[in-house]
């Protein structure tokens, strides 16, 4: 079984060090990293397109890439390793991705790109910055991974799991629980300080906290000690309202002033 890690925090990260350790010990798996330079947190899906990406090698073999977790997958699977693997893991993360964070973060983007490539894939997060417990959260992704492969999921159709682990020993780890994404509020108000040459910079505030905490959210179960494993997709139709829609682009097409429909905003929303 091939595998491929990376991250978005970087290839000197304790996290992923604690990752491949943990994977290149299971029984006939080949482990390769190819890991950003550089703390690259929150990136997403982003890929570098205006500039040209460098390949370096670390003297413990991890292989280092002047760019973005997304660039780092990319140029893997499609030349740099020369294979396709069976699995791309991406982490383990300083700190949780979970609900809303999931869209802004690179550890997901990385995973995600491996999936938009066809090949299963996970991303590991321990839920509190510190990487308290760290030997914990390896030990679990590896369980995870050597369970998947038993059950023969490894190199399959793709699929795409996003795994929060809490910063706990291994004795004190709940099972694991499948749950839906929670929600976050909005943001932190964005922090301003003033430079030495008296010009305005501007800091992303922090995460909001927890909105929707709800039983069966990501947010609950590690609250309550569990892994939460969250299947991810990445569909972002919105199938519920696509009656809705159909109707106000019928409207835009004729230009007819009929009626207008409910508003959106008073419709059922389901919870993500």
């Amino acid at each position: 079984m091939k595998i491929l890690i990376s991250n978005d925090d970087g290839f000197q990260a304790p996290g992923i060090v604690a990752l491949h350790a943990a994977i290149s010990g299971i029984d006939g798996v080949q482990v390769e990293v190819v890991a950003p330079e550089h703390n690259n947190s929150a990136k997403s899906n982003a890929l570098t397109l205006h500039s040209p990406l460098y390949v370096q090698q670390a003297s413990n073999g991890f292989r280092y890439v002047n760019g973005t977790p997304a660039d780092c997958v990319h140029i893997a699977l499609t030349g740099l390793l020369g294979y396709r693997p069976d699995l791309v893991l991406s982490g383990i993360n300083n700190g949780a991705n979970m609900g809303d964070d999931t869209i802004y973060s690179g550890t997901v983007g990385a995973a995600m790109e491996g999936y938009l490539f066809g090949v299963p894939a996970i991303a590991f997060s321990q839920v509190e910055y510190g990487w308290k417990h760290l030997d914990a959260a390896a030990q679990k992704a590896k369980e995870i991974v050597q369970q998947l492969r038993q059950q023969q999921l490894v190199g399959t159709a793709p699929w795409l799991l996003n795994v929060n682990i809490p910063n706990r020993p291994t004795q004190e780890l709940g099972p694991i629980k499948l749950c839906r994404l929670g929600r976050r509020h909005s943001a932190e108000p964005v922090i301003t300080q003033v430079s030495p040459r008296g010009q305005t910079m501007y800091w992303i505030g922090s995460a909001g906290a927890a909105k929707d905490d709800a039983e069966g959210t990501d947010f609950h179960a590690t609250a309550h000690g569990h892994v939460a494993m969250t299947p991810l997709k990445v569909d972002l139709t919105d199938h519920q309202h696509l009656g809705y829609w159909a109707q106000t682009a019928a409207r835009l097409q004729t230009g007819l002033q009929a009626q207008a429909p409910v508003p959106l905003q008073q419709l059922e929303q389901k919870p993500l």
